[in-house]
């Protein structure tokens, strides 16, 4: 049984369906990239799991539970965390209060917050800055770190690399790569950066125009976004 399954999932806005017959798993302890250009639905689809938008039609589980009719702060306590495009981070708050808001609205105790500077060693010796200071691929690992407060085993990571520089994507692949030996945790990526996947997810497919179209080779090489 996939961690999280997906079947005939219908999404969009208002009256706009954007997302047409989506039908997909993940394993546990996968992790799985999903590719393509911006105004493919990939956001959506990250939406719709995360409970963010409701459904039109269709199925999502997880861990065999239906959980489409559920609100987003319950499949967050179910296990599901969101990594939205853009990091919505607290700008006045300090990279500590960000994380210890992010703990006590998930109902953990306040020790989790030290546990995840010691193991983020980009985020210790800035712990008191303002976030609104932070550079991009600060943000995003902090981010990432503030969705880890809420002890997740699936994470939902939305374009990542938007707005970071190329040097910057190195560290943010090592963060994952740790993220996943440390905590054990399920990643579902929605990306277009390919060398960006590449490096990170065990299987790949790709949206366009609200579909998931194809299943790339898991390695992408050679491979380019029409």
């Amino acid at each position: 049984m996939s961690l999280l399954q997906v079947d005939e999932l219908e999404a969009g806005y208002a009256r706009i369906r954007i997302l047409n017959n989506i039908c997909f798993g993940v394993e546990d302890g996968e992790f799985l990239g999903i590719l393509g250009h911006n105004g493919m639905g990939k956001t959506t689809l990250l939406k719709a799991i995360s409970g963010s938008i409701k459904l039109m039609s269709g199925s999502i589980k997880f861990e065999g539970r239906e959980i489409g009719g559920l609100p987003p702060h319950l499949r967050a306590k179910a296990g599901i965390g969101y990594v939205p495009q853009g990091r919505q981070i607290f700008a006045n708050l300090s990279v500590r209060e960000n994380l210890m808001m992010a703990a006590l609205g998930g109902g953990r105790p306040p020790e989790i917050v030290d546990r995840l500077l010691g193991q983020f060693p980009r985020l210790g010796p800035i712990a008191d800055r303002a976030g609104g200071v932070l550079s991009g691929g600060e943000q995003q690992i902090l981010a990432i770190a503030r969705c880890l407060c809420g002890e997740p085993r699936l994470l939902l990571l939305d374009e990542p690399t938007e707005g970071i520089q190329p040097s910057i994507r190195d560290e943010i692949v090592d963060t994952l790569r740790s993220v996943r030996e440390k905590f054990g945790l399920t990643v579902l990526l929605v990306e277009q950066n390919v060398e960006f996947m590449r490096s990170l997810v065990d299987r790949v497919l790709t949206m366009e125009k609200g579909r998931l179209e194809t299943h790339a080779d898991p390695d992408l090489e050679g491979f380019e976004l029409a």
